[in-house]
């Protein structure tokens, strides 16, 4: 399935700074970049790094004297999605999970595992089999949070979104997450543009390493898991911020768009699909 993804945001510079932009489409064997175009206006220096174990793809900005620029990015990527069927998966032992995977098994900055185990093994503890504990725990997360835009800020971490009941996409990845990983399930925070996002945006959500597959769930159910394109993945969103700014810069509004390119018909999974099949994107199947 060929997408069509593009970006588009200003900037307001009080002194000369630095920026990583993270907005460039992931570049791999399941999802092929066929073409894209990046810039600044005015022309910034600039200079790409591929960050090492995940391949995200971050752009490096050099502001000088420049007092105002706009970025903008533009990409056409072929994503090739596997339909992962569930039942009779398994859970890895962590003995035999490898290096990659068993750093996504620890608390983190945005996803206290710890401090969420105890609710975890008292919810979903008695589920046995991986997939139904990860169903459950986006059920439940769907159920008991409330999706609203301004209730949280760059702070807010798991614990809180526990407590407050109330958040956006990445506080909704940032719980499913840490409840994962409680239950001894390697999972990680994933970044995209995505189809029919209502309003448009930068999309969050998580992925779970399940019978050797990273599977994607989105507990705010607001995207189609066939419609993401990815950006990036880490372990939480302190790995894969958007923009990282390095002095003082403003951001204004972002527009954002992911459209099936012309000629591409596009199939959404049936309703409640997810919850007997996976759909895997990921280039370490």
């Amino acid at each position: 399935m060929i997408f069509e993804v593009a970006c588009r945001v200003t900037y307001e510079v009080d002194f000369p700074s630095t920026l990583i932009l993270s907005m460039h489409v992931h570049d791999g064997a399941s999802q092929k970049v066929l073409e894209e175009h990046f810039a600044t206006d005015p022309p910034l220096l600039q200079s790409e790094t591929i960050v090492d174990g995940t391949g995200d793809r971050l752009q490096r900005l050099q502001t000088g004297t420049c007092p105002r620029f706009t970025a903008s990015y533009r990409a056409r990527v072929d994503c090739d999605f596997e339909i992962v069927r569930n039942q009779g998966l398994s859970q890895t032992p962590i003995a035999n999970l490898d290096t990659e995977a068993l750093g996504y098994l620890f608390p983190s900055r945005y996803c206290e595992s710890d401090r969420v185990a105890k609710l975890a093994w008292d919810l979903f503890g008695h589920l046995q089999k991986p997939h139904d504990r990860v169903a459950a725990i986006c059920d439940w997360i769907h159920a008991n949070v409330t999706y609203t835009r301004g209730s949280t800020d760059s702070s807010t971490s798991a614990s809180q979104t526990v407590v407050q009941r109330a958040g956006v996409c990445r506080d909704f990845a940032h719980l499913g997450i840490a409840l994962c990983r409680a239950l001894n399930i390697p999972a990680r925070y994933f970044t995209g543009y995505a189809y029919q996002l209502d309003p448009p945006d930068f999309h969050a959500c998580f992925e779970c390493l399940i019978g050797g597959r990273w599977c994607i769930y989105d507990a705010t159910r607001m995207a189609h898991p066939n419609g993401l394109v990815r950006i990036a993945t880490g372990v939480d969103a302190s790995e894969t911020a958007v923009a990282s700014i390095f002095g003082s810069v403003r951001g204004g509004p972002l527009e954002v768009s992911c459209q099936p390119a012309p000629g591409e018909n596009f199939v959404p999974l049936p309703p409640g699909a997810q919850w007997t099949v996976g759909v895997s994107s990921s280039d370490d199947n």
